[in-house]
């Protein structure tokens, strides 16, 4: 039978490159999102690979929204199987210069939406015990960034009520778990709609990834959801040990070099933000996947190869070892032989 897997934030960037990934499969992909125009290419795509698509237009801020989304999904497709959290918005600025009602509304969407969307998914799998959630985390939600205050809140806040959560479910010995795709810097749409105060175009800090990285990375979790997170790109795994070795050192360091690294030449961004509003509502505004940092962004990620293929990494160091210590008795042998 094919999945059932509903992706918030699914017209573009992560969610939508992780769609087409589940549409490859032939699975039943709900697309959850605030724009219409991205989610109905998006859902055209998924079919054209060979899945089955259903178009939800939500606010995930909005818990009475997402409740309605789970059930539209589960009368089209029957049981949800994953639900994967990854709509999210933001705002480049310093703290001072950000808003009440921004702040409140990027925590509303970039937090509260994974626990709105959480619940949803919740409220149906827990009867049956069984079922995957993942929330598309960031490297930010460990070791914060000057420019982005809410959205590394945000992020910080998803980490906590995850741990919280797996616990209590552990604690169950429940059949449904929870796991955290944590992301590095990321080729995204978002660089060219996030509502920014800063003088240039706003980019993620490099190294920068292409979104096909990162939504590997979201399906390797949700098939493998025993982990409690997987670290998607060296970067993500370097920003994360870095903080636990000398944190106070990388205040220092971020302090001198975070805001010019999150900034390009290029003038910033004219368009509308989609922070209150989606800026894709209607046809001929869809953003698609990419951000506009196609020529610096990597498309593949070797760590994260790696996370994906443990046996075959242990299969080879295996081998690697015996090679080696074949070649090291060879070479004792000769200078035996020689000595003799």
């Amino acid at each position: 039978m094919p999945q059932t897997v509903v992706i918030t934030g699914a017209s573009a960037g992560i969610g939508r490159a992780t769609a087409r990934l589940y549409g490859k499969r032939g699975a039943n992909v709900v697309l959850v999102a605030r724009g219409r125009a991205g989610l109905d290419v998006a859902a055209k795509e998924v079919e054209a690979l060979g899945g089955r698509s259903l178009v939800q237009v939500t606010d995930t801020a909005d818990a009475a929204q997402v409740e309605a989304a789970a059930d539209a999904a589960e009368q089209a497709f029957g049981p949800i199987d994953v639900w994967i959290n990854c709509a999210f918005t933001s705002v480049f600025a310093p703290f001072d210069e950000i808003t009440a009602d921004e702040y409140e509304r990027v925590t509303k969407v970039t937090y509260l939406g994974f626990v709105n969307g959480t619940r949803a998914a919740l409220k149906r799998m827990l009867p049956r015990d069984r079922g995957t959630i993942v929330q598309v985390g960031s490297a930010l939600g460990e070791r914060a960034i000057p420019l982005q205050s809410a959205y590394c809140g945000a992020k910080h806040a998803i980490n906590g009520f995850t741990s919280s959560l797996r616990t209590e479910l552990l604690h169950r010995g429940s059949n449904v778990h929870v796991t955290v795709a944590q992301m590095p810097a990321v080729n995204t749409p978002q660089f060219s709609w996030v509502r920014s105060r800063l003088p240039q175009h706003p980019q993620p800090v490099p190294p920068i990834y292409q979104p096909e990285v990162a939504a590997r990375g979201v399906v390797h979790a949700a098939d493998h959801p025993r982990r409690k997170q997987y670290y998607i790109g060296a970067s993500t795994l370097a920003t994360i040990l870095a903080n636990r070795l000398c944190p106070a050192l990388l205040d220092r360091y971020l302090a001198r070099t975070g805001f010019d690294s999150q900034q390009t030449d290029l003038k910033p961004p004219s368009g509308e933000s989609n922070l209150f509003e989606p800026v894709d509502r209607v046809a001929g505004t869809d953003h698609g996947v990419h951000g506009v940092f196609d020529d610096s962004a990597h498309p593949r990620s070797f760590e994260a190869t790696l996370a994906r293929h443990p046996a075959a990494v242990a299969s080879a160091l295996a081998l690697g070892a015996g090679a080696a210590a074949t070649a090291k008795a060879a070479l004792r042998r000769r200078v035996r032989a020689g000595a003799a």
